[in-house]
């Protein structure tokens, strides 16, 4: 099998029915809905977190995020501007070993894995990198402020975010935009970030396309605050989120059309998934038919959109129902590659080749599905069974629900009465799980984790300045995800 191109599209709290494909009638997603007809659709298909930092971390290390230490941040289930913590250096990525084996690798677009100068993109092996180091709502933003909330932050990251405002209010510092290592623009127009991410996806392939490389683009959209071009808006039938979703189905069109301008579309693999669960709290979002959101463990939280295209190789039109997750995008890559997976650590992540170039297996790769939030174990899946013990943010509601998903995917029939040996089998992976991955929640230490990065003394990369010429009308919108 040839080395191929690896285009990975990751969106940003994207909900699995968003896209026409997985049954939206509310946004138009063409391009996106072709690769699925010249392609591979994956339907149990996970997140290993339902929020940013630690799905992001997992995706690129292979790894749970609680094997990374990825399971807090100073008390809080995501990084924010300044923290001391972020992917050890040690880490390695899909991007490291690929890198190791010829390809050009490039990250364009939202990075989350830490803002300090050793858990850059350019340290874990990207070649170059253009966009946001976290959240876009994570910036200086003219209608959103509280006091209490940031400072206890700033306390808690031992990071200090600049002034207060003239009404007393504390404000994250301007949102930075990196090239490379380096910050050019501070508190950047968001309606015009994507184009700019295009341009510069467009630019790497086009420098790049005589070897085999890797373009990571981590999508803006639809994380709040949203912000696209008026075109967008005046087209949507979906508000302002149908337009950031339109906006995505527009960049997959426009990179489809530059890998086949360059004679690049038969051997370049081509992914789109997103990193958790739309929020779908009004906003215009949708999980259907799952129930749950982002920064839940409900089927809506976790399970996402998975695409796959690559002509000739990939059979079209094709659905796989196993159970698969992001963390097998390492030794997937790595297989394709013709290079072997780290040895010198434990990867949770499977290779896939098998599954996307020939169909589903007879025996899905995961004996069972582990559901983490903020460090602490919620949930398992083992084939169609899900188990739910916790409940909320920290586990802080025992509670026994079990689900048969082929059944009920919407989780709505509590059935472990019925069925107290599956009860109990699912209990015992649960308890193993604890013992080798931790449980925050329970206070247990995992016997085979790795450390998460942190450096001192750590400082936001910005600092607000009421002299500089912000674009501060741009972040009048008070939402945040």
């Amino acid at each position: 099998m040839r080395r191929p191109n690896i285009v990975l599209i990751n969106c940003d709290d994207l909900g699995y029915g968003d896209l026409g494909c997985y049954g939206s009638t509310a946004n138009r997603t063409p391009a996106v809905d072709r690769l699925a007809a010249e392609g591979l659709r994956l339907t149990d298909f996970y997140a290993a977190s339902p929020v940013c930092t630690p799905s992001r971390g997992a995706l690129l290390t292979g790894s749970y995020p609680n094997r990374i230490g990825f399971d807090s941040f100073d008390g809080r289930p995501v990084l924010f501007p300044g923290q001391s913590q972020g992917l050890h250096p040690g880490e390695k990525t899909f991007a490291t070993l690929l890198k190791s084996a010829g390809y050009a690798t490039a990250l364009v677009g939202k990075w989350h894995c830490g803002d300090q100068p050793p858990f850059l993109p350019r340290r874990h092996g990207f070649d170059r990198y253009f966009g946001l180091p976290y959240s876009n709502d994570m910036g200086r933003q003219a209608r959103r402020g509280s006091s209490e909330w940031i400072a206890q932050l700033e306390r808690a990251a031992g990071a200090d975010y600049g002034p207060s405002d003239d009404a007393g209010r504390r404000h994250f510092p301007p949102l930075p935009l990196l090239r490379n290592d380096e910050v050019i623009q501070e508190q950047p127009d968001l309606a015009a970030l994507t184009e700019r991410y295009v341009a510069e996806c467009v630019d790497f392939i086009r420098a790049h396309r005589d070897r085999p490389f890797l373009l990571y683009f981590a999508q803006m959209h639809v994380h709040l605050p949203l912000y696209t071009p008026e075109q967008f808006l005046r087209e949507s039938r979906n508000g302002r989120y149908g337009a950031a979703v339109e906006q995505v189905d527009w960049s997959v069109a426009a990179l489809l059309d530059e890998l086949k301008r360059q004679g690049l579309e038969e051997n370049t693999l081509v992914i789109f998934t997103s990193d958790n669960g739309s929020r779908a709290r009004g906003e215009g979002g949708s999980n259907a038919p799952l129930k749950g959101t982002k920064a839940t463990c409900w089927e809506g939280g976790q399970r996402v959109p998975g695409l796959l295209r690559w002509p000739g190789v990939v059979p079209a039109g094709t659905t796989c129902g196993d159970v698969a997750t992001q963390m097998d995008f390492l030794p997937t890559f790595c297989e394709l590659a013709g290079i072997p997976p780290p040895e010198d650590r434990t990867l949770d992540g499977r290779s896939l080749v098998e599954c996307w170039t020939r169909g589903a297996r007879k025996e899905s790769a995961y004996n069972a599905f582990f559901y983490i939030y903020h460090g602490a174990l919620h949930a398992v899946r083992q084939g169609d069974w899900k188990l739910h013990l916790y409940r909320g943010r920290d586990g802080v509601e025992e509670v026994c629900e079990l689900y048969n998903l082929r059944e009920d995917l919407g989780e709505t029939t509590n059935v472990a009465s019925a069925h107290p040996e599956r009860v109990e089998r699912l209990r015992a992976l649960a308890d193993a799980a604890r013992t080798e991955l931790g449980d925050r929640r329970l206070g247990i230490r995992g016997r085979n984790c790795r450390p998460v990065g942190v450096r001192r003394p750590n400082r936001p990369l910005t600092r607000y300045d009421a002299a500089h010429p912000y674009i501060i009308a741009e972040y009048d919108l008070a939402d945040a995800g």
